[in-house]
């Protein structure tokens, strides 16, 4: 395992990809509402989600070459995308969103972590 991502892009991509999200949640779209609120996740609560994101993103781009930051960030997003994917099931809100957007991120972060931290 290393503490320093090699390669280094993919964790950029995953920051981009949570930038993104963490960006089109400050005013959400249809999709990013409907999926909140398919899963029960109250309306005064989203800000906190941005936060998350948005701290994801620096540890990642941080942990580029700050040993052990990115690693945590990357764990700390798996986690964060297998909380969301909890939800979903457990709401029963398994549509398009959870196969595309949760699980695709979940993929994504995983992969992350696989090929640049465990590899």
């Amino acid at each position: 395992m290393s503490l320093v991502p090699d390669p280094w892009w993919l964790p950029a991509v995953l920051a981009a990809a949570l930038l993104f999200d963490a960006v089109a949640s400050i005013r959400p779209p249809a999709f990013i509402r409907d999926c909140l609120d398919g899963v029960g996740f109250p309306r005064d609560w989203w800000w906190a989600l941005i936060v998350i994101k948005t701290l994801a993103v620096v540890g990642l781009i941080v942990g580029i070459r700050v040993p052990g930051v990115g690693l945590a960030a990357n764990v700390g997003v798996v986690a964060y995308f297998l909380c969301a994917a909890t939800a979903h099931i457990r709401a029963w809100f398994v549509g398009r969103s959870f196969w595309v957007n949760c699980l695709g991120m979940l993929g994504l972060a995983l992969a992350t972590l696989v090929f640049s931290f465990v590899a």
